[in-house]
């Protein structure tokens, strides 16, 4: 006799990005945003600049994946910080001078915001722990994230903490998602990242032979992709049999 065996792939681990994949700000940055242009004499509101936010991180987020902010100049630094409120602005369809544009950066560098967990994060982790799974975090910062990640209830949570600067790459490098698979023994076949940017956290993890999960909170991609999106992580364990 036989036997035909189907030829799947059992996923072993999954590797989250960090910021608005599995933390984000309090208050929210289009809070803020909204406050610091209503103090500069521009009415708007935190819902319009949803969207204009959401463009402007995927914009400093591919500057960022090209070259850190630790390998820039501070002139450079302010340069790309400043391009980000520019596109804010634009994408909110919001008129505003250079004078404008660097006054706003000064209010948003000195505001102050804590960083909070999405509500679906400990449920999302916790099931994954009970089927087994290597649990992972891969993050472009650049610095130690330790205490941030144990005020969170974040540490006891992960079997693999992955940053930049332990790799020396960046996403979209595939060196980096390499390192962490080392780090965690499982194949890229096996392993699966999700992420909240298209271009640096799916093509790279497509790049290493993972497979990517985009999360799109907002729904922010319209348009078909080449990888699975959900919106809520509790859809997450849905997408990895």
């Amino acid at each position: 006799m036989v036997v035909e065996y189907k030829n799947t792939v059992m996923i072993k681990a999954v590797f989250f990005d960090l910021y608005h994949t599995l933390i984000h700000y309090r208050p929210s940055q289009e809070e803020l945003e909204a406050d610091a242009l209503k103090s500069l004499g521009i009415e708007t509101n935190a819902a319009a600049l949803r969207l204009p936010i959401l463009k402007a991180n995927e914009f400093i987020y591919s500057h960022i994946a090209k070259k850190p902010l630790s390998q820039r100049s501070k002139e450079e630094v302010m340069a790309l910080y400043s391009g980000y409120q520019r596109v804010v602005l634009k994408e909110a369809d919001i008129a505003a001078d250079e004078k404008i544009v660097m006054r706003l950066l000064g209010i948003m560098q000195q505001v102050k915001m804590d960083l909070v967990l999405f509500n679906d994060v400990l449920p999302a982790l916790d099931a994954l722990k009970k089927r087994g799974l290597t649990v992972g975090l891969l993050s472009n910062i650049e610095q130690d994230m330790t205490a941030t990640l144990d005020k969170l209830g974040l540490s006891p949570k992960l079997d693999i903490i992955v940053t930049s600067q332990d790799a020396g790459y960046s996403k979209p490098r595939p060196e980096i998602f390499r390192y962490a698979l080392d780090k965690a023994g499982v194949n890229a076949a096996d392993a699966v990242y999700v992420g909240d940017q298209y271009q640096v956290d799916i093509i790279g993890a497509k790049g290493a032979g993972m497979r990517g999960i985009l999360i799109d909170r907002d729904n922010y991609h319209k348009e078909k992709l080449d990888c699975v999106k959900i919106a809520d992580l509790k859809d997450l364990v849905n997408h990895l049999d």
